[in-house]
């Protein structure tokens, strides 16, 4: 058997672990990454990349199926070539993969190590043949999905996200199971491509929105444009010629259908389970999950860090990049007899690329339940800019705290994922309503719909008074 001693492992050589591990060696320390499953991060492989590339197809499609609305004729109108889209979709997903494979064969020899980790002890590991003693440990393992138990016995017909960009060709018909991000993403994309799509829920909510009336304003949306049963969870499901046939209830009643595939997006489970965390003394809750000090990402008084969607938490590439620094950085203190640092986070921010988008800045409504806060909206049903291009949905709503500090938004409407960036970097400078309505605002952009709503909230907190364009001072 052969033993390394080195300052800090990292397990998992995704983006939070390759951020990891630079941070580490800026401390000074030694580093070993450790990986037991493919190379290319979660992102480039199977997440955003490729899931991204199958929505440009979508737009594309939806673009030219709604041309003559503009009095624009399409003459053929829409064909899609399943095996074109696909091909281009995993061609451009292994170009984004080599980069991130490339950087990884790059490293020395001596500071990688192929295998599955295991803790034998509360900073070593045992990997193969081979044990190594840490300073210090950074978990970094990623998430897998979970698949319902009604879905278990599909085989090959159940496809994940991990799975659905490598088809052939589209499938004639899918059953989404699941309507958070993934299952949203996909469910659209699959079915503006001429899928058959049906989307299945437990419960009502979409994506991660927690505001009732944004909630309420993106059901009436994506519920009109797709099949959404909500409170439908699957009760049965087994093979049959042609796929599986799923039973649930609407109603009250009884359903039934066939579908050549079903995606399950019934959410990730933390990636814990061959780790032995119990011999680092890292108490493990129920699905994997693990408590760590949000500023320092540390579990307890252990020599154990842990960052990216292994955490469940801000599962979103940015955010995995920044708990890796967080990680490695204070894992590398820790091994050199250095103290552990908290670090300020940045603003929350996450997007969802449906048509129209999801985003959440800050705090989301749950998270003020309780609290003091006022609310202002735009409904982009007759915004300026939204109706010229033909994408006027949508309801955006910003909160603020009385003293006229901006809180958060929750956010469905046309480019939230620009609008959603303001509003981020405004709470980041620590703006109020009245800062933000002095920003400059074009005319005619979707932007303008911020302000309304900012307009709105200035006036549910009693700040409308305040000029947005002051006297120069001399």
């Amino acid at each position: 058997m052969t033993t390394l001693n080195i300052d800090v492992a990292i397990i998992g050589a995704g983006t939070a672990g390759l951020r990891a591990r630079r941070a580490a060696r800026a401390q000074g320390a030694s580093t070993l990454l450790i990986e037991g499953g493919v190379h290319g991060t979660t992102c480039a492989r199977v997440g955003c990349m490729p899931s991204k590339l199958l929505i440009a197809a979508a737009d594309a499609a939806w673009h030219v199926q709604h041309a003559p609305r503009f009095g624009v004729e399409a003459a053929y109108g829409a064909h899609v070539n399943g095996p074109a889209v696909l091909r281009r979709v995993q061609a451009e997903r292994d170009r984004f993969v080599g980069f991130v494979v490339r950087d990884v064969e790059a490293l020395d020899p001596s500071e990688r190590l192929e295998g599955w980790a295991r803790f034998v002890g509360p900073s070593a590991l045992q990997v193969g043949d081979t044990r190594v003693e840490a300073g210090a440990v950074v978990v970094a393992t990623g998430s897998t999905p979970v698949v319902p138990p009604a879905l278990a016995d599909l085989g090959e017909v159940m496809l994940s996200n991990e799975e659905v960009f490598e088809l052939p060709d589209l499938p004639r018909s899918v059953a989404v199971i699941g309507t958070g991000v993934i299952g949203l993403e996909l469910g659209q994309a699959l079915h503006r491509l001429g899928v058959h799509v049906r989307l299945f829920a437990h419960n009502d909510r979409l994506g991660p929105l927690t505001d009732p009336a944004v909630a309420a304003s993106a059901r009436r949306i994506f519920s009109a444009e797709l099949q959404v049963h909500l409170y439908a969870p699957i009760e049965a499901a087994e093979r049959v010629e042609g796929g599986a046939r799923l039973h649930w209830r609407e109603a009250g009643e009884p359903r039934e259908e066939v579908f050549e595939r079903v995606l399950v997006a019934a959410g990730r489970a933390p990636s814990v389970r061959r780790l032995g965390l119990e011999a680092a003394g890292v108490a493990v809750g129920e699905r994997g999950a693990v408590a760590v000090d949000p500023a320092t990402h540390r579990a307890g008084e252990t020599a154990v860090f842990f960052a990216g969607d292994v955490l469940a938490d801000r599962s979103l590439l940015h955010e995995a990049a920044d708990e890796g620094f967080i990680a490695g950085s204070n894992a590398g203190a820790l091994a050199r007899g250095l103290p552990v640092e908290p670090y300020q986070r940045r603003a929350p921010l996450a997007v969802v690329f449906t048509d129209p988008q999801i985003a959440l800045v800050g705090q989301r409504y749950a998270d003020l339940a309780g609290t003091d806060f006022g609310i202002g909206e735009v409904d982009y049903g007759d915004q300026g800019r939204s109706r010229v291009m033909g994408r006027n949905q949508g309801l955006v709503r910003i909160y603020g705290a009385p003293d006229g500090r901006l809180l958060g938004a929750e956010m469905c409407g046309p480019a939230v994922e620009h609008t959603g960036h303001l509003l981020a970097w405004a709470l980041q400078v620590g703006m109020t309503v009245t800062d933000a309505l002095r920003m400059p605002f074009y005319h005619p952009v979707v932007e303008e719909g911020i302000r309304t709503a900012l307009r709105d909230l200035a006036r549910a907190l009693g700040l409308a008074g305040a000029p947005e364009i002051v006297k120069a001072t001399i």
